[in-house]
Order: C-alpha cells, then structure tokens, then sequence
C-alpha cells in the first residue's frame, strides 16, 4: 500500500474528531488542527476520484476533468475563506498556492527523486509552455498592484474593472492551454501518462485489468467534495482567531499555511512519481496546479466575488508580487534544459524557507 493511500485511510479519524472538537467546544487551536487534518485524507480521496473516473471516460474528458477537479480543495477553501470575508488571506492563498507549488514541490520531487537517481530527465517543452502562460499570469498579477503604487490615486471602482477584464482574460488563456494540451498538441503531454497506464495491472492480451466503477467513484467525488466544504467551513471558521492566537499573520497563514493543508494530495502525488523516475509526470503536477490557481482559481475567485457580495482584485501586497515574480523566474531557469538533480531540488527548497521567513517576519499592513 502506497503512502498516499495510507494517508488517506489513517487521517480520515481526524473528520469526526474535528466535528467533536467544533460543536463540543473544544478549543479554536484544537478545531484548527483537526479540521487540516481532516481536508488532508478528502484532498487525496478527491483526488484519487477524479483519477479513476479519467480511466473510465477515456484521456480527453479524463484530461478536462483533472484540470477542472485538479484544485479544488485549495478553491473550496478560498471560496468559504472570501464569503467569510477573509479577503487578505485568499489573496495570500493565491500567490502562496502559486510559490508552494514551484518552489516546495518540485523541489522535494527534485530533491528527494535526485538521491535515488543521479540525474532525471523530463519534457522541455512542456515546462517551457507552462512557464510562458505562469509569465502571463504573473504580468495580470502584476499591473493592478503597479497602477495602484505608480499613480496619485485610483478610484477603487477602476482597480476593480481592471481585475474583472483581467480575470476574463485569464480564462480565456486558460481554456486555450487546455485546447494545446488536450486537443492540438495532446501528443507532448503523453509521457506521464504512458508511465502511469505502464504501472497498471495488465492480463495475457495487454489489456488493463484495472477497471473503475465509475459510479461508484462519482459517488466518491461527489461526497469528498461536500466534506471538503463542510470541514473548510470549519477550519475558516477559526482560522482568523487561531492565528492571531499564534502570533501569525494573515499573509504568513494564507502564503505558507492554506497551501499545505488544501496542496497536500498534489504533494504527495508529484513527489510519489518522482520518485518512481517520473519527473515528466512530477513537473506536470507542480506546474499545471500552478497554472490552474492563476489562470483559473484566481479570476474565478475576483468573479465569485462580485457575485456575492464580497468583491475581491488582483491588487496583491507588493511583497506577494515579488515572492511569486521570483518563484517563477526559479522554477523557470531550473527547468529550461529538461533535466534535474538533488542539487537543483535543494536550491529551490532553499528559496521557498528563504521566501517562507520572509513571509513569517514580514510585519501586518
């Protein structure tokens, strides 16, 4: 039995110790760590769902529905965290996903796949395509907060107008990464995926004996979806006066801990593979999960917003806009010659602890 599998049977005892801990009153530190443990194991099971209905209804709609359903513990969350009116700290979520992802667990795959092979290869291309569409998505970051630092005053009523063209934008860039990598260009994200169908119980003809019931993992999808909603209903709920109860910013919380608690079943998934010698795969996850949160997570949120009542831009802490500018220049350069080793996995660990301090010292503004 793989460690993720392990994760999400033995940390499901954390759902209804968080539920105890919330209605019998138990402490807001206590109902904080139950209900993150709690989102760990239903993360991994959502996960692990949409991974078996993509076997069943084939590699196209299988494609769109990890693209859909590949972050959607971190977009629950945010979205409870923003009708709560907790805006700093979805803002903070967005570029901590973002950072976590490039830094954190391609540096762990780097790292930890590097001490078991001298050197692992994986698509250029495909990192170099993922990186020019994060650029974008990094400019859309960038411009409302510089408007806002290079003019006298702008109206709050511009800034938010530019954030919804923006937003617009970026889910028009968005659907068109997943034309080039489901449609057009399919071919270049192939790898990973013969790898994974390679690990898959086959009988005497070559036929996968593996066979989902897809009903059943509907059911799974569907369920694992509505108790992330409910525990994040719960750990938003005292997320706020826990952390000023542990001397913790908004910023830190949102950069350092939501990514973890909502990222835990795409950490394990990236390093599990690279691991394996699949750093194709590993680097797809921990690109394309940063793609997702800003060509996707982050307009629909600023979109959601407007719709209920709790209206959220783009305008990010100028620091956010720097730790993200440099989490992509990192990763980038790292990556552009297709090869990686414990070394390079160790340096961009060291830029996320550096960027992670940095956050944690960063005074309230």
């Amino acid at each position: 039995m793989g460690i993720k599998k392990i994760i999400s049977y033995v940390l499901l005892i954390f759902i209804p110790i968080s539920i105890a801990a919330e209605y019998l009153h138990w402490g807001s530190l206590t109902v904080f760590i139950t209900s993150a443990l709690a989102i760990v194991p239903l993360a991994v099971w959502l996960s692990t769902a949409t991974e078996e209905i993509a076997i069943v209804v084939g590699p196209s709609i299988g494609g769109l529905l990890n693209a859909v359903f590949g972050n959607a513990t971190e977009l629950i969350i945010a979205l409870v965290a923003l009708k709560a009116g907790l805006v700093d700290i979805v803002k903070a979520s967005i570029t901590g996903t973002i950072i976590s992802n490039l830094l954190l667990v391609m540096g762990l795959s780097m790292f930890l796949g590097g001490l078991r092979y001298k050197e692992q290869e994986f698509q250029p291309v495909v990192a170099r395509v993922n990186g020019s569409s994060m650029t974008l998505a990094v400019i859309a970051i960038v411009l409302p907060t510089m408007v806002i630092y290079t003019s006298n005053g702008v109206a709050e009523t511009a800034i938010r107008n530019l954030s919804l063209t923006a937003s617009v934008v970026l889910i028009v860039v968005y659907a068109l990464t997943l034309v080039f990598s489901l449609k057009t260009h399919s071919y270049l994200y192939d790898v990973g995926i013969v790898d994974l169908e390679s690990e898959t119980p086959k009988d005497a003809e070559g036929e996968s004996t593996h066979k989902p019931n897809l009903w059943l993992w509907i059911g799974v999808l569907l369920a694992s979806t509505i108790a992330v909603a409910f525990e994040s209903e719960i750990f938003v709920g005292v997320v706020e006066e826990t952390t000023k109860s542990l001397g913790l910013t908004p910023l830190f919380t949102g950069v350092v801990l939501l990514p973890i608690v909502g990222g835990a079943a795409e950490y394990v998934t990236a390093v599990g593979v690279a691991i394996k010698n699949n750093m194709d795969l590993s680097v797809s996850v921990a690109m394309g999960s940063s793609l997702l949160v800003a060509l996707l997570v982050a307009p629909m949120l600023v979109l959601v917003g407007v719709a209920i009542g709790q209206p959220m831009d783009l305008n990010f802490n100028p620091f956010e806009v720097v730790a993200v500018i440099i989490a992509v220049l990192v990763a980038n350069l790292i990556s552009l010659d297709g090869r990686s080793n414990w070394l390079e996995g160790a340096l961009l660990l060291a830029t996320y602890i550096i960027l992670g301090a940095a956050f944690y010292f960063h005074p309230p503004v």
